[in-house]
């Protein structure tokens, strides 16, 4: 009698929920930082399908008064293994970092005294396989456009990188971990010499895939959008 009570109570919690508020203030979902640096968020009906790594901070959102002896469940599984979670948190809130490419399923139990009261649609996270590429040229000149030298826009799912420049004579003048960063053309903070440079790039993927990029890169300060040769 008293788990059929608790079912009952809490089934009328839900219904007065989806009465009252939004989809997300009734639901569990995920809060993430998007590519552009904002907050950005998940649920079961807007899932994620992007690149690695993907840190998320699952929110079970339970509505209103939670019943005594209730515990929450996040299972996440794959899609090797739907029926197997690889992975089972026990706690209200959680937050996990996807890196491995593939389609994950995030789905919320909540139970109250042993007894599996709900069972929320999942959320879903696609992580895409890795991609990577290097530009062979750029213009620091200071029009905003092409003035650091880094990956190109675009990649994906890298989830280890360094990279570093080299002038002729084998001389390291940079380097960096964030592919989003790069080098601006400079040395010890003075502007380099127009003229070819090396970079040497080692990276790896959120699907194992291993990247090792050596390349020249021409320095070209005298380039802009309007010419299409050097003066």
């Amino acid at each position: 009698m008293k788990s059929f009570l608790l079912k009952i109570s809490l089934f009328v919690a839900m219904l007065s929920c989806t009465g009252l508020v939004s989809a997300q203030e009734c639901n569990p979902f995920g809060a993430y930082t998007n590519r552009d640096g904002e907050p950005d968020t998940l649920t079961s009906s807007l899932g994620f399908s992007g690149s690695a790594p993907l840190t998320v901070r699952f929110e079970a959102n339970p509505d209103g008064n939670v019943e005594p002896g209730t515990n929450f469940e996040w299972h996440f599984t794959d899609q090797r293994s739907p029926r197997t979670p690889f992975l089972i948190r026990y706690e209200q809130d959680t937050e996990y970092t996807f890196t491995s490419a593939g389609s994950f399923s995030v789905r919320l139990y909540q139970i109250v005294d042993g007894d599996t009261i709900s069972i929320y649609d999942p959320i879903t996270v696609s992580i895409s396989e890795s991609e990577l590429l290097m530009p062979n040229a750029f213009s620091p000149n200071g029009d905003g456009i092409n003035d650091i030298y880094k990956a190109k826009s675009g990649y994906k799912s890298i989830v280890e990188f360094k990279a570093v420049v080299f002038n002729r004579w084998g001389q390291k003048l940079y380097e960096w971990t964030d592919p989003e960063d790069g080098w601006d053309g400079t040395f010890h903070g003075k502007n380099v010499a127009e003229g070819v440079y090396f970079v040497n790039v080692k990276a790896k993927g959120a699907d194992g895939r291993e990247f090792h990029i050596r390349r020249d890169v021409n320095l070209l300060r005298g380039y802009n959008e309007t010419t299409t040769t050097q003066p």
